[in-house]
């Protein structure tokens, strides 16, 4: 498990899916968890903050679709609301002007406001917030 959790942050619920798969008892669980949390093998703020990152500088994914799919992996609402200064803000609007831009183009044939329409309906279901699509024609 030591290995499972060196070669990439992992969050509990990964873990204790992995140790599922080894039909472990209970108390063995438990003992491996300590000494996973113990020594520094696994940490949860950690594993936010490295998937914040990597979720939004690698695959340009917006807010809303980061913090589902935390959610999801069972990471609590209070520590995803106190890693979010992992994205820079200017980043954060560079990167939606950039996305806008690519889908933005690669529409052809379609009227201003359709292909407007389509990216904004695109952008939302990357994880961008409205407001924030919307704030990148004010600028």
């Amino acid at each position: 498990m030591a290995a499972y959790c060196s070669y990439q942050d992992r969050c509990h619920q990964e873990v204790e899916q992995k140790m599922r798969d080894f039909l472990l008892i209970p108390e063995a669980k438990d003992e491996i968890l300590l000494f996973l949390m113990r020594e520094n093998y696994l940490n949860e703020e950690r594993f936010t903050r490295s998937y914040i990152r990597g979720k939004f500088y690698i695959k340009h994914w917006g807010r809303n679709k980061i913090r589902n799919h935390l959610k999801f992996k069972g990471v609590p609402k209070k520590l995803i609301n106190s890693c979010w200064n992992e994205i820079d803000e200017n980043d954060y609007r560079r990167t939606l002007k950039k996305v806008w831009n690519d889908y933005y183009e690669k529409q052809k044939g379609l009227k201003d406001y359709q292909k407007k329409s389509k990216t904004i309906t695109y952008l939302m279901g990357r994880g961008y917030e409205y407001e924030e699509i919307l704030g990148i024609f004010e600028s």
